[in-house]
């Protein structure tokens, strides 16, 4: 194998510029592949925690959903509708909703509202 000059200042000065500036679509594709084996983790951490026959292990996600659900029903719907009786029936009260800034995330989150899927549908990446 004879050494060629031209070959080797080419190789070193593509060595030296992926050194400066790296391939982004390299970077991005390993960003990804992060991004997905975390999903994956988390969605076998699901999965066995969903098998458990433990209502403890099995049951949090449900309750967790059960109450936003319920928070945000009684917000909405409940609330407005006690107000509206109580006060039809001369027994008004001054009561203010609740305060959602720590519920909603945790809500949008469990429903999948949060960016995630939206970004693996971009890159292709999500099943059909």
């Amino acid at each position: 194998m004879a050494l060629d000059p031209v070959t080797a200042i080419a190789d070193l000065a593509k060595t030296a510029v992926n050194a400066i500036w790296p391939d982004k679509t390299e970077a991005e594709k390993s960003q990804l592949a992060a991004a997905v084996a975390l999903v994956q983790g988390q969605l076998a951490v699901n999965q066995a925690e969903a098998a458990n026959p433990s209502l403890f292990v099995s049951g949090w996600r449900p309750f967790v959903g059960w109450v936003c659900g319920g928070g945000c029903a009684w917000n909405w719907i409940g609330l407005p509708m006690a107000k509206a009786a109580l006060d039809y029936f001369g027994h008004p009260i001054t009561v203010s909703a609740a305060d959602l800034g720590e519920m909603m995330p945790l809500l949008l989150g469990m429903l999948g509202l949060g960016g995630l899927r939206t970004f693996e549908k971009i890159n292709k990446v999500a099943a059909k």
